[in-house]
């Protein structure tokens, strides 16, 4: 589901790099740190981090060669080093970062809470850890619910598959109690809204052909003629701009907390 990351930028990682950006300035943190990226896919929260954090290093970790090698090609910056690891067994020394960060991943990680543990683990006492996670509900990612009801009217089996469904974690509520039960102090949370246009409907479809995530996967899946069906109806659905462009947001919630010292 997870794998290229020439797929996956076109699909979320475009508007993924966007909340990034967001996300970091948010956190706050000072400069100088080791920082830890727990599934960092195309390199997007990695690179955020050395734009705006001025860090000492940044360690991305992911399960996945093709999105690291993505990641080694694009993200150039000496400071910065990628490994191949899973973020519920992550390769570190207990507290051997500053800040541990992780962007639009534990929802698909099968035991969030230990690897919520294992990031507060590896930063020292007083370290940051922050999480961000897309809202798939109404008023949240809007590309991807409006892929899901255009979906489910057509085929009622697909709710299944919806990550607003499949995904509980990704509420503000949910991240926020995560962290906490990890044992983190002073968590807050965050709404990190960002607009998501599409020049044209095409710019918004072709993405879903990639393969990369739940929507494309099911997409896959489907008959040429279901999948012809489900393209117009999404079609007809979308909102239009004057100019033919498709004006749509995305909302992340964002989480953040310290290790106690």
């Amino acid at each position: 589901m997870w794998a290229a990351g020439e797929a996956y930028e076109p699909y979320v990682g475009r508007w993924s790099r966007l909340v990034a950006a967001r996300f970091v300035r948010w956190l706050d943190a000072a400069p100088g740190g080791s920082w830890r990226d727990v599934g960092c896919g195309t390199g997007a929260v990695t690179q955020a981090v050395l734009d705006a954090a001025d860090p000492a290093a940044v360690v991305g970790i992911d399960p996945s060669e093709g999105y690291l090698a993505y990641a080694r090609a694009h993200v150039r910056d000496p400071r910065a080093r990628f490994v191949r690891a899973d973020a519920v067994h992550l390769p570190f020394a207990d507290a051997a970062a500053s800040a541990a960060v992780s962007g639009l991943v534990l929802n698909f990680v099968p035991d969030a809470p230990r690897a919520a543990a294992e990031m507060v683990r590896v930063v020292r006492p007083g370290g940051l850890v922050g999480v961000y996670l897309w809202d798939y509900g109404e008023g949240g990612m809007e590309a991807i619910r409006a892929f899901w009801d255009a979906a489910t009217a057509l085929d009622p089996q697909a709710r299944t598959l919806d990550e607003a469904v499949r995904f509980p974690l990704c509420t503000r509520t949910a991240l926020r109690a995560l962290l906490v039960g990890a044992g983190l102090a002073d968590v807050e949370t965050e709404e990190i809204r960002v607009p998501t246009p599409f020049p044209d409907f095409d710019d918004y479809w072709t993405p879903f052909l990639g393969g990369q995530g739940p929507a494309p996967t099911y997409l896959a899946g489907l008959p040429e003629d279901r999948r012809a069906a489900l393209r117009e109806r999404l079609k007809a659905a979308l909102p239009r701009a004057a100019d033919g462009s498709v004006p749509l947001h995305a909302r992340a919630w964002a989480a953040r907390g310290r290790r106690a010292a």
